[in-house]
């Protein structure tokens, strides 16, 4: 990859200025480059997890490009006076990436989401782009991550189908933690952090319609689906990103004198 983009800082990580188009080339670049890398997609609650999870910001620092998703973090950028060109989530991500990936001759490695659910998620890739070559897909057991030879287990299963590209769905901040410890050993394969994206590729869970996405509303049509799941997130862990934000503002007019 040329250059490294501009980073705008969203509390003690950031995010890069990049539009759609440039982040699909800039994640073909990284895979053609041969050297791995991870891509995250932070959004308002990454950025409040954050705050307290020094190893998130270290996958934060190390990540090779990092992608804004969420209308809130692009309001931001806009008060930094640093606007976001595009709202780049995983969700909107995987599906071009994937077409892309076939062009180019690309293969993909599906990992995490329930079983059965990461394979419906490249049947809807595979009939989008027939020529697609999907690596391997895995939906390992909750909590293999925590297990030392389970996860061991899996690094090898991914490493032994030497995908090009790895969609790394296990949720935050457990993918970005999980990606930074095996970047190094999954390479030359880039790691994608996508949440929830195969759930809704599968038809497992359904996503906002556009118009609440580009409201700032995605959270609460996602909360009224899983009300138990979601509801401390939503309505009390992520009202901190106010503070945060509000930080961020003092100290970019700080610096800029």
């Amino acid at each position: 990859m040329s250059a490294e983009p501009e980073r705008v800082p969203l509390g003690r990580i950031h995010a890069h200025r990049l539009r759609f188009s440039d982040a699909l080339d800039a994640i073909v670049a990284l895979a053609r480059a041969g050297t791995g890398g991870t891509v995250v997609t932070p959004n308002v609650d990454h950025v409040v997890l954050a705050e307290h999870d020094d190893a998130l910001v270290a996958a934060y620092a190390h990540a090779s490009l990092s992608l804004v998703d969420g209308m809130p973090l692009l309001w931001l950028g806009r008060m930094l006076g640093r606007a976001f060109p595009d709202k780049i989530s995983g969700s909107d991500l995987v599906a071009p990436l994937a077409e892309r990936a076939a062009r180019e001759g690309l293969s993909l490695f599906l990992l995490g989401a329930k079983e059965g659910v990461g394979a419906r998620a490249a049947k809807a890739l595979c009939a989008r782009s027939p020529s697609l070559r999907v690596a391997g897909v895995l939906s390992p057991p909750l909590g293999f991550d925590a297990d030392v030879a389970l996860d061991r287990d899996v690094v090898a299963k991914v490493s032994a189908a030497s995908p090009a590209l790895v969609l790394v769905a296990l949720g935050a901040p457990r993918q970005e933690l999980w990606m930074e410890a095996h970047r190094q050993a999954l390479a030359p394969a880039v790691l994608i952090g996508i949440g929830a994206t195969l759930d809704f590729l599968a038809g497992e869970k359904t996503r906002a319609p556009r118009l609440l996405s580009e409201l700032g509303l995605e959270w609460a049509f996602r909360l009224a689906q899983e009300p138990r799941r979601l509801a401390h997130r939503y309505l009390v862990r992520d009202r901190a990103f106010f503070g945060i934000a509000l930080r961020t503002l003092r100290e970019h007019r700080r610096r800029a004198g």
